[in-house]
């Protein structure tokens, strides 16, 4: 079909519509809701997909984490002596050490709950024994101030920096840098930094909890073992608690991404000869970011054959309408074909018909889409949404798929009417 007869057939079906504009506009509804659905769907989807491996890039695919575990049930020797026994140790970092050539570097972490105080400001914090390499490991950033140094663990320094939140609920008003908090009830800790607000990390995988950094208060890991020692006491429900952790998590650089699956189950079976109680995990980022990857495309796969659900219904109510648009316009198909319009003429109207009507659908819905992603995102923070191209596309190459798919039929018998049949409808 020629440039010139197409467009012809283009105008003439957009008159054909504007005749009818409310009965257009309710067609084209249910096009316009499955494409606005199916891309806010998607969007919601591809930003978890994103938001959730890149929480596991962040960890290191090259890394294993290896972390201290609280078993649920004490031993009878631990109840009896009233102190309880567990984790990861330095032995085991020795060990580790000796044992697995294929580490590059072990970066060991402790972390415990005290009270937390500056004069009359009080809170129980969250303190995170660490080594320089902490900060840029978990993507801290510093709002003021600086962070650990090698020199603060090489000197036991009594220096910490605060978590965001945890510098505002001490110092509402002061500068908290170069001021001294306390820690328990005798250790004195000088603030040298302040980290700025960081989201709270949610848990990925069975064995990583999910972390608020900014309640945190960071301090060198050699003064942590010199200051507090291994063993930590609790006063709870009017007894004190004794637990002996060495270390909370052991972050394990492996040299190539190659060996890290190998070095992990070798890294299992020489913590579980020492760990009977089952103490400790080893969880690979590097698994978990292959499993995340799977899962959600499996979900985007899921939440897009949801939206097309709807998509499908407005083609069936497109389907129908033309239908009876086509019972409705018979005289006028006759009088067509009797002035020397061929089948296919008929055939390609009716049909230009039901695709302008779903590609208009299409683009209102794309446009809905979009618009309710981002109005989502800013009304929920924690909902975010990230819109794709291709999400776009495929929405609107879903809606003109579904004009060409439910139109071909209600075309094809305005082609097939016998001309003389036609003409004596009344």
């Amino acid at each position: 079909m020629s440039p010139g007869r197409m467009w012809h057939l283009l105008r003439l079906s957009i008159y054909s519509l504007t005749v009818h504009p409310l009965r257009s506009i309710l067609t084209v509804l249910a096009i316009v809701l499955g494409v606005a659905s199916v891309i806010v769907m998607l969007a919601v989807g591809e930003a978890a997909r994103v938001q959730a491996v890149k929480q596991i890039e962040e960890l290191g695919a090259t890394n294993i984490i290896l972390r201290s575990v609280k078993p649920t049930e004490e031993s009878k020797q631990n109840a009896d002596t009233g102190q309880f026994s567990y984790g990861v140790t330095m032995d085991d970092v020795d060990r580790i050490q000796a044992t697995l050539p294929t580490i590059r570097s072990m970066t060991p972490m402790r972390e415990f709950r005290k009270d937390v105080r500056y004069l009359d400001h009080k809170l129980e914090g969250r303190v995170v024994s660490v080594l320089p390499e902490y900060e840029a490991m978990n993507g801290l950033k510093l709002a003021k101030g600086r962070f650990i140094t090698g020199l603060d663990n090489e000197r036991y320094e009594n220096v910490c920096v605060l978590g965001a939140e945890t510098a505002e609920t001490l110092f509402p008003v002061e500068d908290p840098v170069g001021r001294a908090i306390r820690i328990d009830e005798g250790q004195y800790f000088r603030v040298v930094g302040v980290t700025d607000k960081k989201a709270a990390s949610a848990g990925v995988g069975s064995s990583l909890n999910s972390t608020d950094y900014n309640k945190d208060v960071y301090i060198p890991f050699a003064t942590d073992r010199v200051r507090f020692g291994p063993l930590l006491t609790y006063y709870k429900s009017g007894t004190y608690k004794r637990e002996r952790l060495e270390i909370s998590q052991l972050t394990i650089v492996v040299d190539k991404m190659e060996n890290v699956k190998e070095t992990a189950e070798v890294l299992r079976g020489t913590i579980d000869q020492f760990h009977t109680q089952k103490d400790t995990e080893v969880t690979v980022p590097l698994d978990l970011l292959e499993r995340a990857e799977k899962t959600q495309r499996v979900f985007t796969l899921v939440l897009g054959a949801i939206g097309s659900i709807s998509l499908v219904v407005g083609g069936i109510g497109i389907m129908n309408i033309m239908l009876a648009t086509v019972t409705e316009r018979t005289r006028e198909i006759g009088i067509r074909r009797a002035l020397g319009a061929k089948r296919r003429d008929i055939m390609w109207q009716f049909l230009i018909e039901t695709v302008t009507l779903s590609s208009l659908g299409g683009l209102f819905g794309v446009a809905i889409g979009i618009g309710f992603s981002y109005l989502l995102s800013w009304y929920w923070p924690d909902m975010q949404t990230l819109i794709r191209l291709w999400s776009t596309l495929l929405a609107f190459g879903v809606s003109v798929g579904v004009g060409l798919v439910f139109g071909t039929y209600p075309a094809y018998r305005a082609a097939r009417m016998d001309p003389i049949e036609a003409l004596r409808h009344e």
